[in-house]
């Protein structure tokens, strides 16, 4: 053990967050993900890759396809509205004040089939797939819309989701 390390702690390391992290309402890191907007609130970089944790605003229609996480789990808290969420070969539906977790390695999507909105906070453990968004997201615009992405955008979308542990994963035969 070095001195540094007995004198903070068994965990302490140069990554690890000295302080209190505080994000006031309507800052963080806002971009567009295929007609979704997400705003990352806490990074890898900021929790010393503990976590990520983010905001989302999902329109109808939207949401991203079938995908899995090979490197985190995910979870996240339906703020307001519903989505449609596929768990492997089923689908339910989460509505407002529903919590999902998704551990790493499972098939799944969510999906607003709803005709508002849906907004949540949700996060992933370890931080790292914050990059993804950051990567492959579009900068926010104020006062526009977010568009969903044409069919000829997802092969470069694959390629970067794969940089980060992410591929498409199978839709069940409707």
């Amino acid at each position: 053990m070095t001195e540094a390390t007995m004198h903070k702690g068994k965990d302490a390391s140069p990554e690890r967050p000295q302080q209190v992290l505080h994000v006031p309402a309507g800052e963080g890191r806002t971009v567009w993900v295929d007609g979704d907007t997400y705003t990352i609130k806490a990074s890898h970089e900021n929790t010393g890759g503990r976590l990520a944790f983010m905001e989302a605003s999902v329109p109808p229609g939207c949401g991203p396809a079938a995908h899995i996480h090979h490197g985190e789990d995910e979870a996240y808290y339906l703020l307001s509205g519903e989505l449609e969420v596929l768990d492997s070969g089923r689908t339910f539906t989460a509505h407002q004040g529903d919590f999902v977790f998704i551990p790493r390695g499972v098939t799944h999507r969510f999906k607003n089939t709803g005709l508002h909105v849906a907004k949540m906070v949700f996060m992933f453990t370890p931080a790292g797939f914050d990059k993804f968004f950051l990567e492959a997201g579009d900068p926010a615009q104020p006062g526009m819309q977010p568009l969903p992405w044409p069919a000829e955008h997802f092969p470069q979308i694959a390629e970067i989701g794969a940089r980060y542990g992410w591929e498409l994963g199978e839709e069940p035969a409707g």
